[in-house]
């Protein structure tokens, strides 16, 4: 069915699609409408659950409450309230919450900007005092948007990590039309204070006592080796990239959300002229290395066009350590990208 929809609404329509029932949150642009959206389903189905909290890390740790008591539950923030989300985020890490988390990046610094930037990819990803055990999608447009979201449901109670779908202003105002569909796939929810979920009659429930507090630095290591063998063995199943390209390319650009669409048409503009591809990470956690790896081989130069100044471009440099490429950047904090700009890049 397509409906023509902001990406605000497709992300309430997406929720409500993986079997969402929770919601808490509190107001801040350019995420506000995620809210009210929910507000209104709420409002028309009273088997779902809402709550407006006071801050974002209420927002978060309401949100984690509602996901142990069994609840498909996610919230949603941008910014400065990002940087508030870090405490729940960092706990729900710790403790394997299947947490849902929408962010809608804005430019800083501090409230700075309140419609569009890339400047929130290293906070999302790695932010709070953990190791970042969380998956990062970032969709590229309002269609991914909603395919993404359910995804990120989907991954998050499969794998037992808090999952983020990272947007931006420009995306999640904009109104496009959108395929809305039924998932063919759901992964249920089950209340993680319990062992086990199935009743009968000759069995009582077997209930587990979940805790976010390390009574030693010694069991602090042992939960923190065991997240990362767990995060290790689940990214495989998970990372996701993509190449575009016309013909055999000396130089690669490599984008990720938005400022891939306007790769893409540059691309197809000039690809197979000036012999330049593109590479999009869709998970920037954890980060396709080697199959950036792979799309590097050969090239003379890369160019990493993001707008920020140095997100994207840290994840590169690290994945790509010790490869001998001469790698360009061009950050456009707070602004957007055009298909011009991009081929002018390419000499």
């Amino acid at each position: 069915m397509k409906k023509l929809l902001t990406g605000n609404e497709v992300i309430v329509q997406a929720a409500l699609a993986s079997g969402a029932l929770g919601y808490a949150g509190y107001p801040i642009t350019p995420a506000t409408e995620i809210m009210t959206e929910w507000d209104k389903a709420f409002v028309k189905d009273k088997n779902l659950r809402f709550l407006q909290t006071e801050d974002e890390m209420s927002a978060g740790f309401v949100t984690i409450g509602m996901i142990m008591g069994g609840i498909k539950a996610f919230t949603a923030t941008a910014g400065p309230g990002n940087t508030l989300m870090q405490d729940p985020l960092t706990m729900a890490e710790n403790m394997r919450i299947p947490m849902v988390v929408i962010i809608a990046q804005r430019g800083g610094p501090s409230t700075g900007s309140v419609i569009y930037s890339q400047q929130e990819v290293i906070l999302s990803g790695w932010g709070g005092n953990s190791e970042g055990y969380r998956v990062v999608y970032s969709p590229s447009n309002i269609q991914e948007l909603y395919d993404y979201t359910i995804k990120a449901f989907n991954t998050a109670w499969t794998h037992m990590f808090p999952t983020i779908v990272l947007t931006d202003g420009y995306v999640v105002k904009t109104r496009q039309s959108v395929d809305i569909y039924q998932p063919k796939k759901l992964v249920k929810s089950h209340p993680l204070v319990v062992k086990s979920y199935e009743r009968n009659a000759d069995k009582e429930l077997d209930y587990q006592n979940l805790s976010n507090t390390f009574v030693t630095e010694e069991q602090s290591y042992e939960v923190n080796m065991d997240l990362m063998n767990a995060f290790k063995k689940m990214t495989p199943k998970v990372v996701e990239s993509e190449v575009y390209q016309k013909g055999n390319y000396k130089t690669l650009i490599i984008v990720h959300g938005l400022v891939a669409g306007a790769a893409k048409e540059a691309v197809d503009m000039k690809g197979k002229e000036k012999k330049f591809g593109l590479f999009r990470p869709i998970t920037l956690n954890p980060f396709p290395i080697n199959e950036l790896k792979k799309a590097a081989r050969g090239v003379k130069q890369i160019i990493v066009a993001e707008s920020a100044h140095n997100q994207l471009q840290k994840l590169v440099k690290e994945a790509l350590y010790g490869e001998h490429i001469n790698i360009k950047q061009y950050g456009r904090p707070g602004l957007g990208i055009t298909p011009e700009e991009l081929i002018k890049l390419v000499k």
